[in-house]
């Protein structure tokens, strides 16, 4: 007789799952995100996962990070025409464009979903990830103070999570408008290279604008000089002055900056610093840019950035409309934090209250009383089938339940209910007792 053969899963190396005490974690953080957008007034919107591959190839070079999607059984030469969506922004610029009409600008927006990317898969880097965008986008005109506010937004949102983060902020026209007053007449290769000052160090940085960019050792020198200033305030402004380019666009650049700074000059400084290097990959971006170190993980490098785009939906409506916004990468930060042990959960259920099962005829009177908690916000379920209450007790245990309630044993007794973390057992009423006033497992 053939044994059955047992296809035996591998994880997908990439796309992450996590367990149950994991992911009650993942639902909390996301909460705390949903209700710190909200906080500053911005709306919820949902994309589908799937674009059309040419919105998501309107802006930018990327095509290698993007998976196509197609049926299995297409017919031959029945070309890919769909792509999941890489990012939340360029659908948020294609959703903004077909539902022009209909919103009130400027339009502030958040957005928490899934993103595919065809990246190869390390620490802190998955194909599969959440992420968790704000934006706001107006027509003809954006004030600055909106480029200050998503950076508040996400200020006070890992301070609730108690993350130690650090937001670095530059502008792009700083960067094309040092260079060309340098007389360098591209400026994208040497972006690329000095937003990659982290990895490579200034050794790096000036070797490959030699190697890669040909440029000589004085113009390499030079671009290192800008990328390397450092603030906390609007000095920042003298020191690149003090480098002596001159340029409309360069001038342009740091009087925009200046303005976010001091608008977010009642932030700790060692939460807001301008920092020339950072650049930012993508190519839509045209203004202020920003990207973040975790402190006591800088290892996992930036895992919320953003940044000012001007008529990033210019691809699909003749309007122009300029936007700035912000992204938590929520899966990678998690990730790390897992894998480190240094975030743990207890409770593999929302269960706040195990009803137990003596005996099988009491299974009705079990269900009432788990009915009544649940009326009063208590997550409540029955032990399915009648078990010693040290079987019962020991499966509360595993799953982190607080609460396993007691049904009584003669009619004049009352019920209990015992809080396992400290054994105290209490006698209490079904129609009027709660978790949440004892400030333990609600």
């Amino acid at each position: 007789m053939d044994k059955k053969r047992i296809y035996r899963p591998q994880p997908l190396s990439g796309f992450p799952e996590w367990l149950p005490e994991q992911r009650a974690i993942e639902l909390a953080w996301l909460d705390t995100i949903r209700k710190g957008f909200e906080s500053f007034g911005f709306c919820s919107v949902e994309t589908p996962s799937v674009e059309e591959l040419n919105v998501l190839t309107a802006k930018g070079e990327i095509d290698k990070e993007i998976y196509v999607m197609q049926r299995l059984h297409a017919e031959h030469g029945d070309g890919a025409r769909f792509g999941m969506h890489y990012d939340l922004t360029v659908p948020f610029a294609r959703y903004v464009a077909q539902h022009y009409g209909e919103l009130v600008f400027p339009f502030k927006r958040y957005q928490i979903q899934k993103v595919w990317r065809g990246e190869r898969p390390q620490v802190g880097r998955y194909r599969e990830f959440y992420q968790c965008d704000i934006d706001v986008i107006n027509e003809g005109s954006l004030t600055l103070r909106y480029d200050a506010e998503v950076v508040r937004v996400m200020l006070g949102i890992f301070s609730e999570l108690g993350i130690r983060i650090q937001f670095r902020l530059n502008n792009r026209k700083i960067l094309q408008g040092y260079y060309a007053g340098l007389g360098i007449v591209d400026a994208t290769p040497i972006i690329r290279i000095v937003d990659k000052l982290d990895k490579l160090g200034s050794g790096g940085v000036l070797a490959a604008l030699q190697n890669e960019c040909g440029l000589s050792e004085e113009l390499a020198a030079s671009c290192l000089k800008l990328a390397s200033i450092k603030a906390a305030d609007r000095s920042f402004v003298d020191m690149v002055n003090g480098l002596g380019v001159q340029s409309d666009l360069l001038q342009e650049g740091l009087a925009e900056l200046a303005v976010v700074m001091d608008a977010l000059s009642d932030a700790q400084q060692s939460d807001v610093v301008a920092d020339l290097s950072i650049a930012r990959g993508f190519d839509y971006y045209t203004g202020t840019v920003f990207e973040s170190a975790l402190l006591d993980y800088p290892e996992l490098g930036s895992i919320c950035s953003g940044g000012r785009y001007d008529n990033l939906a210019g691809s699909f409506i003749d309007k122009n409309l300029k936007g700035v916004g912000i992204s938590i990468g929520l899966t990678r930060i998690l990730g790390k934090l897992f894998a480190e042990g240094k975030l743990t959960g207890t409770r593999q259920s929302p269960t706040d209250v195990l009803v137990s099962l003596p005996s099988e005829d009491r299974y009705a009177e079990a269900v009432q009383v788990a009915n009544s908690l649940r009326t009063r916000g208590m997550n409540t379920e029955v032990y399915p089938e009648a078990a010693k209450l040290a079987k019962q007790i020991r499966y509360a245990s595993r799953k982190g339940v607080p609460y396993i309630w007691f049904l009584p044993y003669e009619a004049n007794q009352p019920h209990e209910v015992k809080y396992l973390e400290t054994g105290e057992q209490l006698a209490a009423d079904p129609e009027t007792w709660s978790c949440k006033s004892k400030g333990n497992g609600g």
